[in-house]
């Protein structure tokens, strides 16, 4: 069983196309400060970002933002939160949310969100880290990634294992309640031919 404190979550600096994507986010953090379970984020005032951060802030939630100084100005750092953590660095930013959080969640977002939630999904592939990592498939979003996934396991890139470390959930009750409930999977914790 996991005790969640506080989630990373990863989302979109952009709105997105759906309101759907908003009130998810929306939606999220709400639940969250209803559950007492901290966020941390990445520090925008922007898109899916800004409406995770503003729920919680209005609902008097714990969310902390990480932001490379490179960022500051073109993401619009959200001066609103009592606690804005500058980075210098994209490494620095995903490493702090990964010590702080207790779990990892990606909602709707672009390249930057795939590229964060991919690398903490491959730390734990590779037993650097035991914590959940899952999708919130909002409007079906992330339905062709999942078939995509589900082709590399087929074809021999994926291990089962690895694929079955990702919980995907369209209800965010539902994905906290598998996050309660997340047991790590046993994993190799070192690399040779053939394990990853």
């Amino acid at each position: 069983m996991s005790e969640i404190r506080r989630l990373a979550v990863f989302c979109g600096s952009n709105p997105g196309a759906r309101p759907e994507y908003v009130q998810a986010a929306r939606s999220l953090g709400k639940l969250l400060c209803e559950r007492g379970i901290g966020v941390v984020y990445g520090g925008s005032s922007v898109g899916l970002m800004a409406a995770l951060a503003d729920t919680m802030l209005d609902d008097l939630g714990d969310i902390i933002g990480v932001i490379p100084r490179m960022l500051v100005e073109r993401e619009v750092a959200n001066r609103a939160l009592t606690d804005l953590r500058v980075v210098e660095s994209m490494h620095e930013r995903k490493a702090l949310m990964a010590e702080l959080a207790d779990g990892f969640v990606a909602l709707p977002g672009g390249i930057g969100t795939l590229e964060e939630f991919f690398e903490i999904w491959t730390w734990a592939q590779l037993g650097m880290h035991d914590k959940p990592c899952a999708l919130l498939n909002v409007a079906g979003y992330f339905d062709p990634l999942l078939e995509f996934l589900d082709r590399a396991v087929e074809e021999k890139f994926v291990r089962e294992v690895h694929r079955k470390m990702v919980i995907v959930e369209s209800d965010p009750v539902a994905l906290l309640s598998r996050f309660e409930a997340y047991e790590p999977p046993r994993v190799v914790k070192w690399i040779n031919a053939g394990t990853i």
